[in-house]
């Protein structure tokens, strides 16, 4: 091989090097955010499915993707495991899951707290006390939990006094279609449906201990503070969808009506809820 040729292969090889390193640098960066159905998340549903956060986005140059998970809890113990660079969940499970595994976690979005969207029931008994002795379902380790240690301590019980059953929160609503099942907790839009029962009594629920309960937008300190541009984007995108949310136009009506029926309830169930 000649030095001329060497030479030619040579620069040709680093023309390539670097015209794949400029388009590299040309690609925007790409974050995931993870949510799960609840009221007061919905609006992330609204948010992906009008293309506010790919506008948002794309004013500060990078990517957002919002990736909905039909589980409360997986979708946290993802964000953990490093495969989300956010994701909702309240503060109690922030500080026990990801906080416990070592996740140094910032608290981008505060987008409500639980002011009777998390309840106890029970089947024809309609006094707290009466849940000694029986079998609750819940999800286990979750914001459901919280809520009944808080339940049962305000009526001077403990988990003791109970038998705790774990159980997904996809299937908690129909779970209390059986007759062996007397008592749960649970959150809107499954406790929605629950108080459908005949025989659902609410004995216990969050207006009982406000502010407790808080729905946050979780995202990694240590990626926020490396790209403040994320930051930007996602709350910039929150806020504009709250404003259209909470604004009485026929706009307003159409995002709450469309997050009614992602959530699988119609309008004056999400209204109640969101009261």
């Amino acid at each position: 091989m000649t030095l001329r040729i060497l030479k030619t292969l040579t620069l040709t090889a680093l023309l390539s090097l670097s015209a794949i390193f400029a388009h590299a640098q040309e690609e925007p960066k790409k974050f995931t955010l993870a949510w799960s159905i609840y009221v007061g998340w919905m609006p992330w549903y609204y948010i992906n499915e009008t293309g506010l956060m790919d506008k948002w986005a794309e004013k500060y140059g990078i990517e957002v993707e919002l990736v909905q998970i039909n589980d409360y809890i997986e979708p946290i113990n993802m964000y953990t495991a490093g495969r989300f660079d956010g994701a909702t969940m309240t503060n109690m499970d922030l500080l026990t899951i990801p906080a416990a595994s070592g996740v140094d976690t910032t608290a981008l979005i505060t987008g409500d707290y639980s002011n009777g969207n998390d309840a106890v029931v029970l089947k024809d008994r309609d006094s707290l006390e009466d849940i000694k002795g029986l079998d609750v379902y819940l999800l286990e380790l979750s914001v459901s939990h919280y809520a009944l240690a808080r339940a049962l301590e305000s009526v001077g019980l403990t988990e003791r006094d109970i038998n705790v059953i774990n159980t997904s929160d996809a299937d908690i609503a129909s779970a209390f279609n059986d007759p062996a099942v007397q008592a749960s907790t649970l959150w809107n839009p499954q406790l929605a449906e629950v108080m459908k029962h005949p025989q659902a009594n609410k004995v216990f629920d969050s207006t009982q201990i406000p502010g407790e309960i808080l729905d946050i937008m979780a995202v990694r300190t240590e990626t926020l503070e490396a790209n403040p541009e994320l930051g930007k984007a996602v709350t910039g995108a929150w806020f504009e969808a709250m404003a259209i949310m909470n604004s009485d136009t026929p706009e307003g009506r159409a995002a709450k009506q469309m997050m009614a029926e992602a959530s699988g309830t119609d309008l004056a169930g999400y209204q109640l809820q969101l009261d």
